[in-house]
């Protein structure tokens, strides 16, 4: 899928045909090859399983079901409801349909908002058919199977939508009508987002090289030889972003939960029954708070301070620190925005009962880091601006 991609996005190629056929047949493509790589993933893991494994077309099931599972689909399975999105499949999907769209517009040379539409209508109703056509071979239940539906079509239509308007110029069109300060807040809020994921995602790897010992217990308890220990590590990447998202409820303060009996924050840890999964193994082993946790909770304040940092260089020449201020809150605002949303993507169900909840708490966690991040970003971007001044 790569090569094909980077094909679509290289300068100097000219597709033939209208630029239509082009995003279906691209979006087609990447989605089959999407589904293949999977399929073809899950078949080598079985390989090394020394009774058999799954089938062929237990693996093609398998990734099936992990393909509407990365579009907030829920599945039915023998232990109860599954309903999380593993987001480092979603993350790709989403940069294969962005890249899709910005290939077929340069290619093209698509100009203007209707012809933009258009293409961005295809690959949209293209992705969405596929994933209801994936959806209805697995056997994912009603419920499940209009969830996937709807989260191919939002995912399609954030994803492709970012990547055609950025290339064919109509987001630049639109930031250039709305005031100066717009481009560097949502820049500042990028930044400060994707710093506090980085920071979390490197806090989730310290917990679990603290614990490798129970990483491995946890591992040999579910057994499989070489199958299981490749599946249960290509499982743990897989939700590995959903892991810094419960962090960063942590680090915000609310915390996370694994189930109604598992509760994780700087004000105390309950720990209850949890599935066997080596990744949580990064959980505390007692109910006493670890030091790493108590250090997290600096992640939202130097996201912030990044935040502000990017507003605070970014603005206009003659902007002053108190303007450069108000910018550095409002990115910081915006960056708790964002932690809900990630907070949101990030949780979900394993099962019933006592599994019905899993995550932090959205809401609650983009409240909190929009107080801090929005503190911290106002100083940073004022500090930033005064220093530039001087």
């Amino acid at each position: 899928m790569v090569p094909l991609l980077s094909r679509l996005t290289s300068p100097g190629r000219r597709a033939p045909g209208h630029p239509v056929w082009l995003a279906a047949g691209a979006t087609a493509a990447s989605a089959l090859l999407g589904l293949l790589g999977l399929g073809l993933a899950l078949v080598v893991v079985q390989t090394l399983d020394p009774t058999g494994g799954l089938p062929v077309s237990g693996s093609a099931t398998l990734a099936g079901r992990l393909w509407l599972l990365a579009h907030g689909g829920r599945l039915q399975l023998d232990s109860g409801p599954l309903a999380i999105a593993p987001l480092l499949l979603t993350t790709a999907l989403a940069w294969g349909l962005c890249r899709i769209g910005r290939g077929v517009v340069a290619h093209r040379d698509v100009a203007g908002v209707r012809a933009g539409a258009e293409v961005l209508g295809v690959v949209v109703a293209v992705h969405t058919l596929l994933t209801l056509f994936v959806a209805v071979v697995v056997g994912a239940p009603g419920r499940g199977l209009l969830q996937a539906v709807a989260g191919a079509a939002v995912l399609a239509l954030v994803a492709a939508g970012w990547g055609v308007g950025r290339e064919s110029g109509v987001l630049a069109d639109v930031a250039d009508r709305m005031p100066v300060a717009t481009r560097p807040v949502l820049r500042g809020a990028a930044a400060g987002l994707l710093t506090a994921l980085a920071l979390c995602t490197a806090v989730v790897a310290i917990a679990v090289a603290a614990d490798a010992r129970g990483y491995g217990r946890v591992q040999a308890e579910l057994g499989g030889s070489g199958a299981g220990a490749v599946g249960t590590l290509g499982l743990a990447l897989l939700l590995l972003p959903n892991a810094a998202a419960a962090v960063l409820g942590l680090a915000a303060g609310p915390g996370f939960a694994v189930g109604s009996s598992t509760l994780v924050s700087v004000h105390g840890v309950t720990l209850g029954p949890l599935p066997a999964l080596p990744l949580l193994a990064a959980l505390p082993d007692t109910q006493a708070v670890p030091l790493i946790g108590w250090v997290s909770q600096a992640i939202p304040a130097v996201a912030g301070l990044v935040a502000g940092a990017v507003v605070g260089r970014r603005l206009a020449g003659d902007a002053g620190p108190v303007v450069a201020g108000l910018a550095g809150l409002l990115s910081g605002v915006l960056l708790g925005v964002g932690a809900a949303a990630v907070a949101w993507a990030g949780g979900g169900v394993l099962g019933d009962g006592g599994l019905a909840e899993v995550g932090a708490p959205p809401l609650a966690t983009g409240i909190a880091v929009a107080a801090q991040a929005g503190i911290a970003g106002a100083v940073g971007a004022a500090v930033v601006r005064w220093r530039a001044r001087t």
